[in-house]
């Protein structure tokens, strides 16, 4: 998961499938870097795979005249279309083809224009539905048209099968090279607007839970608090301390050498980073989790299917200079897509456990609440990946938070899990539990985790399908050729099992003693060799 901090009732809504341009936490875009250097009862109704575009079967006219207007209006549409399609907003858009396209079902969209104008709100976005339902009724209409003339065209070109004069097949002639003219000066137009509508539409967040609490961070309510904050009779110290005193950091040479918020682990505190990596790979892995390393390095695409920004203001994303390229924030983004544009066997759910180092530029994050480790630009992070079946992702949602909160309580840390408000959701997350450990010498809770269940948000962005068995296909559905049911956008849900640094910084300052020492909880001794204790060094 990815982000700081960053829900449907008895009526269900289909979930947008379409990124988000302004979520707070979710806003990932950065300085360009050269690098020369069991199933719910409630069923969650995904969108419709749809067309990008309805268009009209009406049969192209075989036997009948063709006035010389039907050109006159074809040229007419064609001008007035051009005339009036584009605003600032949009001329600036038209420059910018989207390199892909989601599956969007804008006709459940306009249908539902009041819940997703509520949704926008709510999640304090800056999508303009408006200009996309604008640009949806305009490619309508422009579709029909394009249908129309190329019927024209067609029955021209039937009837240049018979036998006439010389001059009224030269007039055929004319008529049909002036159809065809026409015809791709609007096809031409008709992808710049779908372009365009795409733009805008890749804005819109996924729907959201209907117990999602409405509002900013500050509203985001307690799910439950796990455990209690360890009682000492000493001055506490915060990890900086206790890292120099225990030799475990090296911040100030890492500065020399690669910048601020980098650093060095040493002696205890790299065994302690592997300790906690195998630790909390192999429990996932009794659970069914596949072990993943992924690629560190992913195509900008890949980043903005995810739901994330890599080339806008304040990112969190490195971007490769000269490339198509970033370095990826959470390996969410490679396990995601992973199955990137196929369809799925029937074996679902695939559970992945993914190690990776992140890279975030942590814009705008400065204080002494970000000191130390708890902000940094690389770190290894324990990530956990689930793609299901619609109907099961809140099930598995629920089964993500709950290893999250057995890993923690194997620790010993006292934590709190939070459920997020809707400006703190980011594009993708349909829902997001946060859990916030307690840091003595930070002297607050600070996030070491998080849970997102994204539904069908990044499936159809990512192009990830699979096919219902057919128990799953009631008698009234359709089937596809082969007489085999249509293939459906899976769920997708992500959570963190382990952000090594803060996990470090809770372990020091939770477990420090008077003499300075710092204990190992129990069960990440086996991973240390036995150490029980990082003590100071004689």
């Amino acid at each position: 998961m990815m982000g700081s901090h960053s829900s449907l009732s008895g009526t269900t809504l289909k979930l947008s499938a379409i990124p988000t341009c302004t979520s707070p936490s979710f806003v990932f875009q950065t300085p360009t870097l050269p690098f020369r250097k069991t199933p719910l009862p409630r069923p969650i109704k995904a969108l419709s795979s749809s067309a990008l575009v309805q268009t009209s079967t009406a049969k192209a006219p075989q036997d009948q005249g063709h006035h010389p207007l039907s050109l006159v209006f074809l040229f007419h549409f064609r001008s007035h279309f051009s005339a009036t399609k584009l605003n600032k907003k949009q001329t600036a858009l038209a420059g910018a083809k989207p390199q892909w396209k989601a599956t969007i079902d804008f006709k459940w969209i306009k249908d539902n224009k009041e819940a997703v104008a509520a949704n926008i709100r709510n999640r304090d976005s800056e999508a303009d539905l408006d200009l996309v339902l604008h640009l949806y009724d305009k490619m309508f209409t422009l579709q029909k048209e394009v249908e129309r003339v190329r019927g024209e065209r067609n029955a021209v070109a039937n009837k240049m099968k018979g036998k006439f004069e010389p001059s009224e097949r030269q007039r055929l002639i004319e008529e049909g090279k002036n159809l065809k003219e026409g015809l791709a000066a609007l096809e031409e137009d008709l992808v710049k607007l779908s372009d365009e509508l795409q733009q805008e539409a890749q804005c819109i967040p996924n729907m959201t839970h209907p117990d999602v609490p409405i509002g900013g961070e500050d509203c985001s309510t307690i799910r439950k608090m796990v455990g209690s904050s360890p009682k000492v009779s000493f001055p506490v110290k915060d990890h900086l301390q206790l890292g120099k005193e225990l030799d475990l950091f090296d911040f100030d040479a890492a500065a020399e050498v690669s910048g601020s918020k980098f650093y060095y682990l040493k002696n205890e505190a790299v065994l302690l980073e592997m300790a906690l990596v195998n630790w909390t790979l192999s429990e996932v892995m009794k659970r069914g989790f596949t072990p993943l390393t992924t690629p560190e390095i992913v195509r900008s695409s890949v980043v903005e299917k995810c739901g994330f920004q890599p080339r806008a203001n304040n990112t969190q994303i490195y971007s490769i200079d000269d490339s198509d390229q970033c370095l990826i924030g959470t390996a969410e983004i490679p396990v995601g897509g992973l199955h990137m544009d196929s369809i799925l066997s029937n074996s679902l759910p695939l559970k992945y456990v993914a190690l990776s180092h992140c890279f975030r530029t942590e814009a705008g994050a400065a204080g002494t609440a970000t000191r130390g480790l708890y902000r940094v630009h690389q770190f290894s992070k324990v990530e956990m990946f689930i793609f299901c079946r619609p109907e099961e992702s809140e099930h598995y949602h629920q089964e993500l938070i709950k290893i999250e909160e057995d890993l923690f309580s194997s620790l010993g840390l006292h934590f709190k899990i939070l459920d997020m408000a809707s400006e703190d959701l980011g594009a993708p997350a349909y829902r997001k539990f946060d859990v916030e450990a307690w840091m003595p010498g930070l002297e607050r809770f600070g996030e070491i985790s998080s849970a997102s269940n994204c539904t069908d948000y990044q499936s159809r962005r990512l192009g990830i399908r699979y096919r219902p068995s057919e128990a799953q296909v009631t008698t009234s559905a359709k089937k596809s050729k082969g007489n085999l049911a249509p293939p459906q956008f899976v769920h997708t849900l992500n959570a963190t099992a382990c952000a090594v640094p803060r996990m470090i910084i809770c372990l020091l300052e939770n477990y420090q003693q008077e003499d300075g020492s710092v204990l190992i909880p129990e069960p990440l001794r086996p991973f240390m060799g036995g150490l029980s204790v990082i003590a100071r060094k004689s």
